[in-house]
């Protein structure tokens, strides 16, 4: 079964510049439609809720695992549940990296989500990459778009 999800999106934006929408926590929650409670840092957990229309419901919960100026950011995180309520401690995680790499017009952006194998069904498993693979698609046009490019 499949593990992992991959997207990438190249950036007409400086390499510093896609860094900052990814790692401020406001910012990130500006194209990622997530209000989040306070910054990024290394080991620290962020909460929050999404405001993406139809999914307010959701809480966002995420603790940073990697913060590499201007090269990698990654978060462990609960993937896609369909219960709002339940325990992020409780539930399995996901990690998402996020891979920056400068080019000659501005950034080459991977975004990856993998894991999927620590989710405790085969049903469960399929909808976390089914959802996830969507929110992945939307979220790099997101980004995209909040940078101008």
């Amino acid at each position: 079964m499949q593990d992992r999800i991959e997207k990438s999106v190249e950036l007409n934006a400086p390499v510093s510049r896609v860094w900052r929408a990814l790692t401020d926590h406001e910012e990130f929650g500006t194209w990622f439609r997530a209000r989040l409670d306070g910054p990024f840092a290394v080991g620290r957990v962020t909460r929050g809720t999404i405001t993406y229309p139809g999914y307010e419901h959701m809480k966002w919960w995420a603790q940073v695992a990697v913060l590499e100026p201007e090269h990698r950011f990654a978060f462990t995180w609960c993937p896609y549940s369909d219960d709002p309520d339940a325990e992020p401690d409780s539930t399995p995680h996901t990690r998402v990296d996020f891979v920056l790499k400068e080019t000659a017009t501005g950034c080459h952006l991977t975004v990856s989500e993998s894991g999927f194998s620590a989710l405790p069904d085969d049903a469960r498993r399929a909808e976390a990459i089914r959802m996830n693979t969507q929110g992945w698609e939307e979220q790099v046009k997101n980004i995209a778009a909040h940078l101008g490019v």
